[in-house]
């Protein structure tokens, strides 16, 4: 059965494009427009109105790093969702670790900086922003001393949601100068060719 995620490739639903690349597995994507997520049929489907959304067969499932763990789970291979309670927990702690700590600095630039008029852009809170970014990009730059990825040699469920969210320091130039193992491991996640195939999903 043919899973269905809904989204923008332009929006959170980006992740979860970027994961069934990675476990190849057959999927329908329902792009819509920002403009859809209100309408009577979007919101029976989910009641939020947000993306992204997951429908597989009966099951229906929102939270972008929710449908993210979901699918590693149950699709995995080549220990993509790793076997240990411990590691599967580490998986945990690193995706939602990238939401409370990373995402909201590097999206107030992010959108600040190419969808914001320019009478309208607030340089204070991108200051405030850029001045957040420094301490949990020392914690990971810590985290990844010796390794190539976050829970060790090989890529994970945890690199992929995490460099979903990092990606985002792309756009803006962000400079990884100070955090050279951060961004040695960036540049690996995101040279993968399934990163390129999410973002080209139509």
């Amino acid at each position: 059965m043919t899973i269905k995620i809904y989204g923008p490739a332009a929006s959170r639903a980006a992740r979860a494009l970027w994961i069934v690349h990675e476990l190849d597995i057959p999927f329908e994507h329902v792009a819509l427009e920002m403009k859809d997520l209100k309408t009577a049929d979007y919101l029976k489907i989910n009641p939020n109105g947000k993306v992204p959304m997951l429908v597989d067969g009966d099951f229906k499932l929102f939270e972008s790093m929710a449908i993210n763990i979901y699918l590693a789970t149950k699709h995995n291979k080549n220990g993509f969702m790793p076997a240990s309670l411990e590691d599967q927990a580490l998986c945990n702690q690193w995706s939602f670790w990238g939401m409370t700590e990373v995402e909201k600095p590097l999206l107030t630039v992010l959108i600040d900086m190419f969808m914001t008029a320019p009478d309208k852009r607030k340089p204070e809170a991108v200051a405030d922003a850029l001045k957040a970014l420094p301490k949990p990009f020392g914690v990971l730059n810590g985290a990844l001393q010796g390794r190539d990825y976050l829970l060790g040699s090989s890529f994970t469920v945890a690199d992929l949601n995490l460099a979903s969210i990092m990606s985002w320091a792309k756009p803006i130039k962000f400079d990884f100068a100070p955090f050279p193992n951060v961004g040695a491991w960036l540049d690996r996640c995101l040279a993968r060719p399934t990163y390129k195939a999410a973002r080209s999903t139509k």
